[in-house]
């Protein structure tokens, strides 16, 4: 299993409709570990917004989180003051009488870091942390929604402590946090404390990033210096940032309390990891890891089908195309690395390769397909589904070498992926059902058999065959075990195709 789990979240639609806004305030001052909630909806409330939600799990996570379990002293009141009648609902709703009469709810949330639960317990970096010096805070995880209020505006004040400074890609005004809706919350964490701070611009697009670091070993400017070379190859792999704005939002600590590991969203990510030194080998992982993170600008952002953009957080919903969302953005996060000159054609080949090779034959089960992981990625897949950073970037890999080999080197999977951000993009969600036959249309008719047998199907896996095709050697020796190097001996054709393999980074 890896170290750190990588997930993702998506804005959903932002449609500004004529819905009420719902105006939060919240306070973490307290010491208590809990995020004290009250919440006043502009007038418009009708019978229909009677249920308040809180989520079932958020876009990314493939885990069931009930947040509701996490919730206490639920109260409704009308403007004299006087409390409505609530029920529990379920585990994550509040059934609330007369909601046309609302003015004000009231609600304390346990924060996630320090409470135990029996099962089901939530990623540290899909969670809240609240301490004296600091407040990391996953808005799912305190704000909630009335029953068909969920693109409602909203207006969140959050009480911190006196000289707090605060990190996120809200748009935040006077000490007032915007967000369009309760979907564009979600999709951007916030975090407040000691904080250190570091910028710079990819073009015209504004990068930041804000770091707490306990003990401040780790500061943004570190972690700035680290990332340049890795920022300025996803530039030239992608040519233009489909972004206007981005932020990396940094936790560390000692000893985290459970799974470490970064969570996306849409115009930012949001890591908690072990504070440690920041030697060459420990900064080089966290920006492998923000390489991975920072792809996600591309899928989900602007490649994602209609569950991700309609995301529902009553009920967890799989997506068929995790293979896509998560296994071709580890394989493009590595190989723009290689491509761009960041590491070595043999840095690739040993950690993005055969790694990852050896990972997916000793620790997975060799029956479960991508399609399988992803349709049961929140049930019995729990135990399989971080294969997809390993098998879904292997067979993304693969599908690279397949399309660059049939069109003679000129277009592998990365043209692929900017033609799909050029032909959907946000707010213009592939099909479930029809994505692959789409992909298909757009590049060869012998796609459709690699789809059928490495992402439908669980058929082993060609690597030697493959590798082969881009002039690279696969071999097993006994005693040294698998090693996967440039061929010393290439044919031309295999030469062609080891300089369009490695160095490939033009549009056509």
């Amino acid at each position: 299993m890896k170290q750190f789990v990588w997930l993702l979240c998506l804005v959903g639609s932002l449609s500004l409709v004529a819905q009420p806004v719902m105006k939060y305030s919240v306070d973490v001052r307290s010491n208590l570990d809990t995020i004290y909630v009250s919440l006043e909806p502009e007038e418009g409330l009708t019978g229909e917004n009677d249920v308040f939600q809180f989520a079932a799990t958020a876009p990314g996570t493939y885990q069931t989180m009930n947040i509701g379990r996490y919730v206490s002293d639920f109260k409704a009141f009308d403007k004299k003051g006087k409390e409505l009648e609530v029920k529990r609902q379920s585990i994550n709703q509040f059934k609330i009488s007369k909601p046309e009469l609302i003015s004000k709810v009231t609600y304390s949330v346990a924060e996630t870091f320090d409470t135990r639960v029996d099962e089901l317990p939530i990623y540290l970096m899909c969670g809240s942390s609240l301490e004296k010096d600091h407040a990391l805070l996953n808005t799912h995880v305190f704000l909630g929604y009335f029953n068909g209020l969920q693109s409602s505006p909203i207006a969140l004040t959050i009480a911190g402590r006196q000289g707090w400074d605060v990190g996120t890609a809200l748009k935040f005004e006077n000490g007032v946090f915007y967000a369009n809706s309760f979907d564009h919350a979600v999709d951007s964490p916030i975090l407040m404390g000691k904080l250190t701070y570091a910028d710079t611009s990819l073009s015209d697009t504004p990068i930041r990033i804000f770091t707490y670091s306990a003990n401040d070993k780790i500061t943004s400017t570190m972690l700035l210096k680290n990332m340049m070379d890795m920022l300025g190859a996803a530039q030239k792999f992608l040519i233009k940032l489909p972004v206007d704005q981005y932020t990396f939002l940094y936790h560390f600590e000692p000893n985290p309390p459970g799974t470490t590991g970064a969570w996306e969203h849409s115009y930012s990510s949001e890591y908690v990891m072990a504070e440690k030194d920041p030697n060459g080998a420990f900064m080089s992982a966290v920006t492998d890891i923000a390489s991975h993170e920072f792809f996600h600008i591309v899928t989900p952002l602007n490649i994602h089908s209609e569950v991700v953009e309609k995301f529902n957080f009553v009920s967890p919903t799989p997506s068929l195309h995790l293979w896509l969302y998560e296994g071709v953005t580890e394989w493009a996060s590595n190989m723009l690395l290689m491509r761009g000159g960041v590491i070595s054609v043999q840095d690739y080949l040993d950690n993005s390769i055969n790694f990852k090779i050896k990972v997916d034959e000793k620790h997975f089960d060799k029956t479960w397909s991508l399609k399988k992981i992803a349709e049961e990625s929140f049930t019995t897949g729990a135990k399989q589904y971080a294969n997809i950073y390993y098998r879904g970037s292997l067979v993304a890999g693969l599908l690279d070498i397949r399309l660059l080999e049939l069109s003679e080197g000129k277009y592998g999977l990365r043209e692929l992926i900017l033609d799909l951000v050029d032909k959907y993009g946000k707010g213009n969600p592939v099909s479930e059902e029809t994505f692959i036959d789409e992909v298909v249309k757009m590049t060869y008719p012998e796609i459709r058999d690699f789809f059928d047998s490495y992402v439908l199907d669980n058929q082993p896996l060609p690597h030697k065959t493959y590798l082969a095709k881009v002039g690279v050697s696969f071999r097993e020796p006994r005693k040294k075990g698998l090693i996967i190097t440039p061929m010393e001996d290439m044919t031309k054709d295999q030469a062609k195709m080891y300089k369009a393999w490695t160095t490939n980074m033009t549009r056509r």
